[in-house]
């Protein structure tokens, strides 16, 4: 069993691109299941193999505990953690060649508390890996796309696996795709995008923070993807065969 972890801002598309990663891989003889493991989702597009809806409950958490929504989210966040074992028994029982895990929509309640990277550690699987989904929409200017940039470096490092970047919505982004590729390459073309936006101090601030990190390094091989298309799962497939394949294809 490979498991792949699908991260992101909330409304970057995780739900969606898991369902669409799913029907890749049905469609060409793999063996692929989800795991929803955002307690406080109302609807999917997919119907998930295991839920944690099933173990975990917003609503009576909210009573038992007298918490509001944002206090029971973190509690059930917490609780993901309580509840690995029984998910591990569910997916072992099931064993997919893929499972797909719909990480919550509230991605610091995942990646930032314990629980998160504790899930992540503990769960026993061949191969791991995460995509990490960068909002089309909303990288379009050169300051989102550096703070989405880190962002992404800040999960990985607390995941702890090998990482995807992901450009999502690019069939609402098409006049833009080719420049915010470019800035995952060329340090200077971004930099240059930055003048254009920020004033002095700011643009002094973002380029030092670039050139320490190495922007084109930590940003490169961001793969364009639009759910709605279907555009660019090839390449998505291609990229999470070389790390949980050793590049060998799906297809039996």
């Amino acid at each position: 069993m490979k498991v792949i972890f699908v991260a992101g801002t909330a409304g970057a598309g995780k739900s969606l691109l898991a369902s669409k990663i799913h029907e890749y891989y049905t469609a060409n003889g793999a063996f692929a299941a989800i795991l929803n493991l955002d307690p406080g989702v109302i609807s999917l597009p997919y119907t998930p193999d295991i839920d944690i809806r099933d173990s975990i409950d917003i609503v009576s958490i909210m009573k038992q505990y007298d918490l509001g929504p944002n206090g029971a989210l973190m509690m059930a966040s917490d609780l993901i953690a309580a509840k690995l074992d029984d998910i591990q028994d569910q997916a072992d029982k099931i064993n997919p060649d893929y499972l797909i895990v719909d990480t919550p929509g509230q991605i610091e309640l995942f990646a930032y508390r314990t629980s998160g990277p504790y899930f992540i550690d503990n769960f026993r699987a061949d191969q791991k890996t995460a995509l990490f989904l960068y909002d089309g929409v909303l990288v379009t200017t050169a300051i989102n796309f550096v703070s989405m940039a880190l962002l992404a470096t800040s999960i990985r490092l607390r995941m702890g696996i090998p990482a995807i970047n992901v450009l999502t919505k690019t069939d609402l982004i098409a006049d833009k795709i080719s420049e915010i590729l470019r800035w995952t390459t060329n340090l200077k073309t971004l930099e240059n995008a930055i003048s254009t936006e920020a004033d002095g101090e700011t643009y002094v601030l973002v380029t030092n923070i670039l050139r320490s990190l190495n922007l084109s390094g930590f940003a490169q091989g961001l793969i364009p993807v639009s759910n709605v298309t279907g555009e660019g799962m090839v390449n998505l497939q291609g990229a999470l065969s070389r790390i949980l394949n050793q590049g060998e294809e799906t297809e039996d």
